[in-house]
This record gives C-alpha cells, sequence and structure tokens, in this order.
C-alpha cells in the first residue's frame, strides 16, 4: 500500500524539479472485435476502444488535480492492427480504414496518442503484416494521434532482414508523405528489437496478445529531479553516486505507482505495470543529457558518455523496482535527440554524433530516437541503421529501437522543428558510405547461440 506521506516528500521534486507523470496509457485487448467484414471490424474496434476508455482523461485530469501530481499524457494502446485486420483486409487501403478509426477513436475518448498500429515480424511476413506495413506511410500522414510500431528482431528468432529492408523504404516514404511538417510522421513511427508487451510510452506501445483484456500501465518520469540529486552528489565516489540515483528512483517510482492505482480503482480496470524510465522533454532541466554531465562528463558524447548512462539506466532500474508491486515497459533511461535540449545542443556542436548515439544504445532502455537524419539519406542506409540496431538488442537480449527521421529537404546542419514535446534538434549527419549489398541479401540472419534457452 502506497501512504501519502511519501508522495508529499516529492513535492519539491513536482514544483521545482518536473517531477510528472508523462502517461497514463489504456490498454486495450481488440481480439474479440476480429470480423471478416471490414465495416464491421471497425465498428467493433470503435465501440471497444471509446466504451473502455470514455472516462481515461477525465479521471486522470481529476488525478491531476486531487495529488498535485502532473499527468501530462493520457493514451491507449491496442493489440496489435496485423492480427485483428487479418481476415478483413484485402489491401493497403483497408488497413488506413482501420487507421482512420482508431483516429476517430482518440478524438472521441480525448486521448493524446493511440499506439498499436503494428505488425510483430520478427521470424518472417504474412501477407497481412506486409500489407499492413506497406499502409503505415498513408495511415501516418491521414491522421494526428494514430502511433506505428513494428517489431523486428528477437534474441530468440534472430533479425528478419526482409522486413528491415522494407521498413527503409516505409520510413524513407513516411517521411516524403509528410515532408510539409519536417517529416513528422516518422516521429510516429518506430521499429523494435525484442518489444514489450506493456510498454506505455508512444510511439511503441501495444496491447500484447498474452494481455489481459483492458489494463492500466503507467510511465512516469523525472529526470531533473535526478539532476538536482547528482548535483548533491558532486565529488563523491561511484558508490556515493549510485546510492544516489537508486534512492531518488525510489521516491519517484513511488509516485508512478499511487497514480496507477488510483487509476485502476477509479477506472475499474485492473492495473498492470509502472514504466520507470527518465524521459526527457525539451524543457530546461529536464533533461538526461544534463545527468550525464552533472555526472562529471564535459559534454554528453565525450569520452565517459556510455559508462555514465550505464550507471543511470541500472541504478534506476535497481531503486524503481523496489518501489512497485509490478515493474515493466521498458524502464531506464531515453535518449531521444530532439526531445531533449541538451542532447540536441551537443549534437549541434559535434559532441554527440549518431556513432556514438549507437554505442549509448548498448547501455540505456531503447535505442536511436527521434534523431533526424538528412533527406537525402538513402532507403538501404536507413535500413543498416536499423539492423545494427537490431542486433545490439538481439545480441543483448535487451529492448532496442530505432525511431529516425530523414527531413525532406534538409541535409545535415539544418534544424529540424517538431514542436511541443517532440522537441527540436539538428540534423545529425550520416556516413557517406552505403551497405546496399548486405542488405540486398535477404531472409533472416540467426538468432544468437545464447538464445536457445527452454
Amino acid at each position: 500500500m502506497v501512504e501519502l506521506d511519501e508522495v508529499f516528500e516529492t513535492s519539491t521534486m513536482i514544483r521545482d524539479e518536473n517531477l510528472d507523470v508523462r502517461t497514463i496509457t489504456m490498454g486495450i485487448s481488440l481480439l474479440d472485435c476480429c470480423d471478416s467484414d471490414l465495416d464491421a471490424l471497425c465498428d467493433r474496434i470503435y465501440r471497444k476502444i471509446t466504451t473502455s476508455a470514455k472516462d481515461l482523461v477525465r479521471v486522470g485530469d481529476e488525478i491531476g488535480l486531487d495529488f498535485g501530481i502532473p499527468v501530462i499524457n493520457k493514451r491507449v494502446a491496442v493489440t496489435p492492427v496485423s492480427i485483428i485486420g487479418a481476415s478483413a483486409c484485402k489491401n493497403r487501403r483497408d488497413f488506413v480504414k482501420i487507421a482512420e478509426t482508431l483516429e476517430k477513436a482518440a478524438l472521441n475518448t480525448g486521448v493524446n496518442f493511440i499506439g498499436g498500429y503494428s505488425a510483430l515480424v520478427q521470424k518472417g511476413m504474412s501477407a497481412a503484416e506486409k500489407m499492413l506495413i506497406e499502409s503505415i506511410p498513408h495511415a501516418l500522414s491521414e491522421t494526428e494521434r494514430v502511433c506505428s510500431s513494428v517489431s523486428l528482431a528477437s534474441t530468440k528468432t534472430g533479425i528478419d532482414m526482409d522486413a528491415v529492408k522494407l521498413m527503409g523504404s516505409v520510413i524513407k516514404e513516411t517521411a516524403e508523405a509528410t515532408k510539409d511538417r519536417d517529416s513528422i510522421g516518422c516521429a510516429k513511427l518506430v521499429v523494435f528489437c525484442n518489444p514489450s508487451d506493456d510498454n506505455p510510452f508512444m510511439a511503441g506501445a501495444f496491447h500484447g496478445i498474452t494481455e489481459t483484456d483492458t489494463v492500466i500501465n503507467v510511465g512516469v518520469s523525472g529526470p531533473g529531479v535526478v539532476k538536482k540529486a547528482v548535483s548533491r552528489a558532486r565529488g563523491e565516489s561511484f558508490e556515493v553516486l549510485c546510492e544516489t540515483i537508486k534512492k531518488t528512483a525510489f521516491k519517484v517510482t513511488r509516485v508512478g505507482q499511487l497514480v496507477a492505482k488510483e487509476a485502476s480503482r477509479r477506472l475499474n480496470v485492473p492495473f498492470g505495470i509502472v514504466d520507470l524510465s527518465l524521459a526527457p522533454t525539451p524543457a530546461v532541466g529536464d533533461s538526461i543529457a544534463d545527468i550525464i554531465q552533472e555526472m562529471g562528463v564535459e559534454c554528453v558524447g565525450a569520452p565517459g558518455t556510455t559508462a555514465a548512462l550505464a550507471i543511470l539506466n541500472d541504478q534506476v532500474k535497481k531503486g524503481g523496482v523496489m518501489a512497485s508491486s509490478y515493474v515493466g515497459g521498458l524502464s531506464g533511461a531515453f535518449i531521444p535527440v530532439s526531445e531533449d535540449r541538451s542532447m540536441a545542443y551537443a549534437a549541434e556542436i559535434g559532441a554527440l554524433t549518431l556513432e556514438k548515439l549507437e554505442a549509448m544504445t548498448c547501455v540505456c532502455s531503447v535505442g536511436l530516437d527521434m534523431v533526424p537524419i538528412p533527406g537525402d539519406t538513402s532507403a538501404e542506409t536507413i535500413s543498416g541503421i536499423i539492423a545494427d540496431e537490431m542486433a545490439i538488442g538481439m545480441i543483448n537480449q535487451k529492448t532496442t529501437a530505432v525511431r529516425i527521421i530523414p527531413v525532406c529537404g534538409k541535409k545535415a546542419g539544418d534544424r529540424a522543428e517538431f514542436g511541443g514535446l517532440l522537441g527540436s534538434s539538428p540534423i545529425m549527419p550520416v556516413s557517406r558510405y552505403g551497405c546496399r549489398d548486405f542488405i540486398d541479401r535477404g531472409g533472416r540472419i540467426p538468432a544468437p547461440i545464447h538464445s536457445f534457452k527452454n
């Protein structure tokens, strides 16, 4: 049981250090909506979402007011649409109609985003899954709140390189379809290795098929709180530094546990998990890069950055896991470039490169996130970047992801503006050397030897 006095300790964190509950996400199973008739399917999807999530926004706002804890986003995640639409969809346009239904349901309920326009193809693509993937550029350009994700790899199955190659082209097409807005459609599209079934964060949230009918998952975030705590440990040993981060993560996660349990009670929906990730925003003082620099690294991207991020990620998990009944999702530290003001600045001055970001993804919670690259980057190069990141996740038995944005009409050094929580960033340069022959091989990269455990 979470006691209120445990939360009152955090009043300064909320007031002065940007502590917030980043999202309350309701997972909704659409398995009972399946129908071979597309119109009937869309009607069932709309009714299921609008009935289940009708009070989500109101309850989230009320909890924020009652406890004085900012609840920034209210979101919905649904069963991967490639599964739900398999029997009804005969072409790409049919899948886009489901995306439009999701958009309509999101508008009706008032949620910020709805995730689950997704396919899980880490071992191969069915005809329906390939159709959904090919429909993504149209779906994301014709909707505002729909988010899409595709699982391309896992430690157990290896990497589906046919899907990796296809996604390079799909990302390029999505960028072109939204080129009037700095290719923002790609900000709603992420590819995964080892995705989580209960991730509350967008764009990668979907409701896994092993989940219950409806569930409440909460993502809590407090980079500013951790930075303040780390500053008080300046000059201390690594032991003191780690203990400081761990204790702070415990307090931050307690806030998420309180909100999750209260939302579950008020909505009469089972509590799923608390995702204790540190997710930055463009706000001053709400930065993962600032924490790393407070640890003693001159600028994020300098030598020592990866080690500092490894400390942060591990201690956040150790502190948070003791503070919640159920911990899940991604849980750790996010490093999105455009969403983190100091990360974007490091990229602007050349301290942070794409290659260093890739190294950092070996120890953080996700991967290459919100990285703008030149619009003329080839589809094969994008596929190569994805393949590298999938390999890191597969070999290291962790979740990795790529949310990369080839900004049409812009080159390295120009600036992309996405607005709101998505922020802005300089366009980061990409290696001028290609990998076409590698990507064109096709097939599947086998799972690593250590995957054979049962």
